[in-house]
C-alpha cells in the first residue's frame, strides 16, 4: 500500500483527493495536514466524508512527513509549496504539488505573474511538469511533480497535437476559457459570492491570468517554436467544469479528415483523453466528476482557422484526478488505477 499524506485537506482540491484516494485499491491515507485546523476531524468540516475512516488533521512537520508517507500531495495556495517541497524532497520524500510554485521553469516569470517570491533555479530544475499524456516517462522517474493548472490542462491537451504538427501559426492562438466557480477555491470572496455569480457570466484577469505563461511554455517546449497566446478566462454560474474554445490560423490547407486522424493518432492509447467524432460539441456535463478530457476539432474553410473544443472537470482532470494519475505512474501502477469513474449525468 502507498502511504499518502495530504497538505491542505480542508480545501476543494484536498477533499477531492480524499474522494479519489479513499477508493484507490493500492493507497492508504496515512496523514492529513492543515495549518488552520490541527486536531480536528475532517468529517466535522465535510460531513459527506463521515463513513470514511480518516486520521485527524495534524500540524506540518516536513521531516516527520517525509518519514510517515511515501508521497505527499500539496493542495495549497501559491507560495506555500516553494518552502515545503524542497524540505520534503531533501528528506527523501516524493511530492505532487497542486499549486503553481513549480510549473514555470523561469523564476522571473513566476515572480512577474504570481507576484510572489519564486523557488530557486535549482529547485525549479528538479520539478517535472505533470501533464501526464505528454510527459509520462519523466513523471515515472520524478520526485517532485508540478501538477498542471486546470485551464492549462484543458488547453494544452486540446492544442498540443496541432502545435507540434506545425499546422497552426504559433502566435495565432486565441483561447476562450470558461470555468465553474470551484476553480476559485473554498475561500470567501466577493467574486465567488452567489449573488455575484448566479445568472451572470464575466471575464476576469484579462491579459494577465497566471496560467498564460504556463500554456505558452508548454506549447513552445513541445513545438520547438516560440508561442504566444491570447488567453481570456470567464467565470460561469456552475460549480464544476471547464470549456475551452481555441482558434488557430492554419499554415496550409488541411482537410477535416486529416485533423481528425491527427488527434486520434496522438491520443491512441491515452485512456483519459476521448477524441470525439469530427464536428462534435463536447459539454462539461460529459466529463463531470471524472478524469476524462473530451476533445473535438472543427475546420472553418471560410476563415482558414481550426477550432478546438476541450472539456474537463476542473477538480478532477484539472487537479486531483491528474495528481492521482501521476502518482500511479510514479509508483509503477496502471495510470487508470482508482480513476475509472463514469461521469455523473445529468
Amino acid at each position: 500500500m502507498i502511504r499518502v499524506g495530504i497538505v491542505g485537506a480542508t480545501g476543494y482540491s484536498g477533499v477531492e483527493l480524499i474522494r479519489l484516494l479513499a477508493r484507490h485499491p493500492k493507497v492508504e491515507i496515512t496523514r492529513l495536514y492543515s495549518s488552520s485546523a490541527e486536531g480536528a476531524e475532517l468529517a466535522a468540516v465535510f460531513p459527506h466524508l463521515e463513513q470514511i475512516a480518516l486520521p485527524p488533521l495534524q500540524a506540518i512537520d516536513p521531516q516527520a512527513m517525509a518519514q510517515e508517507n511515501d508521497i505527499v500531495f500539496l493542495a495549497t495556495p501559491a507560495g506555500v509549496s516553494r518552502e515545503l517541497s524542497p524540505q520534503l524532497v531533501a528528506a527523501g520524500g516524493k511530492v505532487i504539488d497542486l499549486s503553481g510554485d513549480f510549473r514555470l521553469a523561469s523564476a522571473e516569470l513566476y515572480q512577474t505573474w504570481y507576484k510572489k517570491q519564486p523557488a530557486s533555479d535549482e529547485q525549479l530544475a528538479q520539478a517535472v511538469y505533470g501533464l501526464h499524456e505528454w510527459n509520462e516517462e519523466k513523471i515515472r522517474a520524478a520526485r517532485l511533480i508540478a501538477n498542471p493548472g486546470c485551464y492549462p490542462t484543458a488547453t494544452l491537451l486540446g492544442l498540443l497535437p496541432l502545435a507540434k504538427s506545425g499546422w497552426v501559426e504559433p502566435r495565432s492562438w486565441i483561447i476562450d476559457a470558461k470555468s465553474g466557480v470551484s476553480g476559485a477555491g473554498r475561500g470567501v470572496s466577493l467574486s465567488s459570492h452567489f449573488s455575484e455569480v448566479n445568472e451572470n457570466v464575466s471575464a476576469y484577469k484579462v491579459g494577465k491570468h497566471q496560467h498564460t505563461p504556463e500554456i505558452e511554455q508548454e506549447l513552445t517546449r513541445h513545438s520547438g517554436v516560440e508561442t504566444i497566446v491570447q488567453f481570456t478566462p470567464h467565470l460561469i454560474p456552475m460549480t464544476r467544469g471547464i470549456l475551452v474554445t481555441a482558434y488557430g490560423q492554419l499554415t496550409k490547407p488541411v482537410r477535416a479528415e486529416e485533423l481528425q486522424d491527427l488527434y486520434e493518432s496522438v491520443y491512441s492509447g491515452k485512456p483519459f483523453v476521448r477524441v470525439r467524432p469530427y464536428g462534435s460539441h463536447p459539454r462539461t456535463k460529459d466529463v463531470y466528476g471524472s478524469n476524462y478530457c473530451d476533445i473535438a476539432v472543427h475546420l472553418d474553410q471560410r476563415t482558414g482557422r481550426v477550432i478546438v473544443l476541450s472539456v474537463i472537470d476542473n477538480m478532477v482532470k484539472g487537479a486531483a484526478g491528474q495528481a492521482v494519475q501521476n502518482m500511479n505512474t510514479m509508483f509503477g501502477l496502471a495510470q487508470t488505477e482508482g480513476l475509472l469513474l463514469t461521469p455523473v449525468f445529468p
